[in-house]
């Protein structure tokens, strides 16, 4: 899922986060894998998440989930999450539960709620990645592509968390070449 010369993936817990926000490349809108139920099956499918059933209902939170996540991620560039995104993200999590799961050596994990299906459970497993990495501190770093026409969601590696461009090469030198242009240099 990741764009040619991009960055390197999320670490695991933001995976499936990163790769769901990034179904859709907003340059080539024919890209969208969540155009169809069969592109939904099948992203679920390369992401090990097997025998569930979507219908169009679910087709739908799942994008609607796409873009709340995109929106999320944004604002760890310093912007704020849309109201409407932040309303879509807790009635997306309302219906997506969690549970403790406590092993035998005593370590704990949050994973979904037994019985989900469909577009609930895909959200749960987002979720339940998102957690653990709100815990370990990794959560801010998956951010979304300042340049409005990309807004592709990728993993800040850099030291200071500070970057701003899914890749310099590409969006970052577009939006220093139009800085440079405005400025009449």
């Amino acid at each position: 899922m990741n764009q040619p010369g991009e960055r390197a993936p999320a670490p695991e817990p933001l995976r499936l986060a990163q790769d769901l926000a990034n179904t859709v490349d907003l340059e080539n809108a024919e890209s969208d894998q969540l155009r169809t139920l069969d592109g939904l099956v099948a992203f679920a499918g390369a992401h090990g998440i097997d025998g569930l059933s979507f219908d169009t209902h679910d087709l739908a939170d799942a994008r609607e989930l796409r873009e709340a996540l995109r929106d999320a991620c944004q604002a760890h560039t310093g912007t704020d999450v849309p109201a409407a995104s932040a309303a879509a993200l807790d009635r997306l999590l309302a219906r997506a539960p969690l549970v403790l799961a406590v092993d035998t050596q005593g370590a704990a994990t949050l994973r979904p709620a037994p019985g989900l299906t469909g577009a609930a459970a895909l959200t749960a497993r987002i979720a339940a990645g998102i957690a653990t990495a709100v815990a370990d501190g990794t959560w801010p770093r998956l951010k979304a592509c300042e340049a409005h026409s990309c807004r592709w969601v990728y993993y800040d590696r850099s030291p200071a968390g500070r970057s701003r461009w899914c890749t310099m090469a590409i969006c970052g030198s577009r939006a220093k070449m139009r800085a440079y242009r405005s400025r009449g240099t």
